[in-house]
């Protein structure tokens, strides 16, 4: 030991504790490189040469297998720096400055702590106080070279495969349906059943447009996907599970299955809590992409053209973006197609439930949406999409036949694609049965132990394969069902009457608007008067058609007129009741086109303004039991009794039994009725 480095050590340093810190970067380098290990560990030796006790010697190494890149995730690090700020550390060691800190701003925090609590600093050359300008500026260097050897280092690693990746030849992780042959070269899985599962996958989203409507589909038709195990004691091994959406959209965006090298796709970014996030780059941002470099599922083209409407169905309704993704189950035809003409922004489907069905109000939310303004409009959908219906029944009649024998071909190939893909299933089944049945007729039968788990085995593989068999005969019945000989007699005789075609109940509402997409680009709609229905057709023609303006709610359910007067004329002799009865006997109906009852006659007198009986008879100048008894001077039971007797003339005016009464004229009453009236007023009082 030097005569300077113990001149720097002085007795205030003896009084406080030497903290020895070890570290090695990865849990590799601490199992195979025990030499530096164990050189970080004989500081101890040094410290006890400079006059500390070994009892006052503490050994930090909690770091083992940590990075010093970084003082986020080192306990260790943060211990030591806590115990040098709190003036506990008389010196620290350290076998060189890379093993303390390779990060300059964490270094010059120790630095600049050590030199507040007087500490010193010990490496392999020697001893240095931070508090003295020569020893920090030289500890200053250190930490500057470590950094950049660090960088260095990480730069000549991503040079190297940055270099082998421009030439294609590095070896990256390859997703399911792609593996590497004994050359080292791309290919296709040699496993017909991934292959064919794969291609599925691409064939569904192609026609369905949708990530949701593909994942649906395999579930609906019970078909697997392939993925090989990432981690573990199985690594590298295939298994089937179900396919869901973020596997989905992870094959679709993968640039491998079009047969492009693709490389440096996403890139990591350090996050103030010092973890890393893992972002998505650009196509123009990506190292390395070198297209038609090993066989393909499917074509560039075909990969732009999904990440096209990739970017379509994943973009929100907020702005005036015109396309809403693809065609889904409501009836609205011109969903996503219709434009405001008022403001130029998408116009939104929002559906009335009603007993026939659901109707399509299109409404357009962009300046609300954008500045709380109230709605553009909002149009009914009804009389628009049958108008828009006729127009492309019109557009597209020569192409009738083409068109149906196509959708004949579609649904005929998509089924028979699932039926295979399902037996592929079963004969995965068959021959893991297979080889369980061969495991358990070579073990030994005196070995109980094994031939008892590989009889179990068997047993399981047996019972997979039953199923398996089982759902596919299920299924398979079930697709003869959907497309039998019957169904193909009537597509075909379709063929030559679009028309039909169109209006056929059995014709999916999804496929009325993939029709209708073939050929329309965007629809334009103003209410006004009537509503103008501006059609722009894909290639840049446009045609305008005139649509009247919908009925309110409250027109549609209007009773129409001729039951109304049929229902005046009624009322002059019959009460609510009576007339509901009397309509009905006559088949008419309310606007709704439900029978008549006692409520539905008070709502069209209340809505026409039409008086009732009662109001009728007391215009004609009957009274009510009220009025009878004050003009008479008798009691409500003489009237009634009166009533019963014939004495007074008498009515019922509605449908709660009130009677109304009509008396003659004063002149016209007999000596005999006045006297009788007299006397049972008489007695009444």
């Amino acid at each position: 030991m030097n005569t300077e480095s113990h001149q720097k050590v002085a007795a205030t340093h003896l009084k406080r504790n030497a903290y020895l810190y070890v570290r090695q970067s990865t849990v590799r380098q601490v199992f195979e490189n025990t030499e530096s290990t164990q050189r970080q560990y004989a500081l101890r030796q040094r410290a006890i040469a400079l006059g500390w006790p070994e009892g006052q010697i503490i050994v930090i190494d909690s770091d083992l297998g940590q990075s010093g890149a970084s003082a986020v995730d080192r306990e260790g690090f943060q211990k030591l720096v806590a115990e040098v700020g709190m003036g506990r550390a008389g010196i620290v060691l350290g076998l060189e400055v890379s093993r303390l800190a390779r990060n300059s701003a964490d270094w010059h925090r120790l630095l600049e702590i050590c030199a507040l609590t007087d500490t010193l600093i010990l490496d392999e050359d020697g001893v240095y106080d931070p508090a003295h300008f020569n020893d920090r500026l030289l500890l200053g260097l250190k930490g500057t070279m470590s950094e950049a050897e660090l960088h260095v280092i990480r730069a000549r690693l991503r040079g190297g495969i940055l270099n082998k990746a421009r030439r294609g030849e590095l070896r990256c992780p390859l997703p399911v349906g792609l593996i590497y042959d004994a050359a080292g070269r791309i290919m296709l899985d040699p496993d017909k059943q991934v292959q064919e599962t794969v291609r599925l996958l691409f064939q569904t989203f192609t026609r369905t447009g949708s990530l949701n409507a593909t994942a649906k589909y395999f579930r609906h038709e019970h078909l697997l996907f392939p993925t090989r195990v990432a981690s573990g004691a199985h690594k590298g091994e295939l298994v089937w599970t179900a396919l869901s959406l973020r596997r989905a959209c992870t094959a679709l965006h993968n640039p491998w299955y079009a047969g492009a090298y693709a490389f440096g796709r996403g890139r990591w970014r350090k996050q103030p809590d010092g973890r890393y996030r893992h972002e998505r780059l650009p196509q123009e941002q990506w190292c390395v992409l070198i297209r038609d470099a090993h066989p393909a599922y499917i074509s560039w083209q075909e990969y732009e053209d999904n990440q096209q409407r990739l970017q379509e169905s994943a973009r929100r309704l907020g702005g005036f973006q015109r396309n809403a993704g693809p065609a889904r189950e409501g009836p609205a035809l011109l969903q996503g197609k219709a434009v405001c003409g008022l403001c130029g922004s998408r116009m939104n489907v929002h559906y009335n439930v009603r007993k026939n069905g659901m109707i399509p109000n299109y409404v357009c939310l962009g300046r609300g949406r954008l500045f709380r303004d109230p709605l553009c409009q909002s149009i009914l959908g009804t009389g628009i999409d049958a108008a828009i219906g006729q127009l492309l029944i019109d557009a597209v009649t020569p192409m009738a036949l083409e068109l149906a024998l196509a959708v004949q071909q579609e649904i005929t190939s998509r089924l028979d694609e699932a039926d295979r893909l399902r037996y592929r299933q079963v004969e995965r089944a068959q021959y893991e049965a297979d080889a369980a049945r061969q495991r358990y007729m070579h073990v030994d039968p005196a070995n109980r132990l094994v031939a008892d788990a590989l009889e179990a085995d068997w047993n399981l593989k047996l019972r997979a394969l039953a199923d398996a068999q089982q759902e596919y005969q299920q299924r398979r019945a079930a697709d003869r069902l959907i497309i039998d000989d019957q169904e193909r007699q009537r597509i075909l005789a379709l063929a030559t009457d679009f028309p039909a075609v169109w209006r056929d109940p059995n014709t999916p509402h999804r496929e009325r608007k993939r029709m209708l997409a073939l050929l329309i680009e965007d629809v334009t709609l103003i209410k006004q008067r009537e509503v103008t229905v501006a059609v722009r057709f894909r290639g840049g023609a446009t045609t305008t058609l005139t649509v009247p303006r919908p009925l309110t709610a409250q027109q549609l359910r209007a009773t129409h007129e001729d039951v109304r007067q049929h229902l005046d004329l009624l009322l002059n002799e019959y009460t609510d009741a009576q007339v509901a009865r009397i309509l009905n006997e006559r088949g008419m109906r309310t606007g709704v086109g439900e029978a008549f009852d006692t409520v539905s006659v008070k709502w069209v007198r209340h809505s026409a303004k039409i008086r009732s009986l009662k109001e009728r008879l007391l215009e004609e100048g009957w009274l009510t039991v009220k009025e009878v008894s004050a003009r008479l001077g008798i009691s409500r039971d003489a009237i009634n009794k009166r009533r019963v007797q014939g004495k007074l003339k008498a009515r019922i005016c509605n449908d709660h039994g009130q009677w109304l009464y009509w008396l003659p004229e004063p002149t016209a009453v007999s000596n005999e009725e006045a006297t009788n009236i007299s006397s049972t007023a008489g007695d009444a009082v």
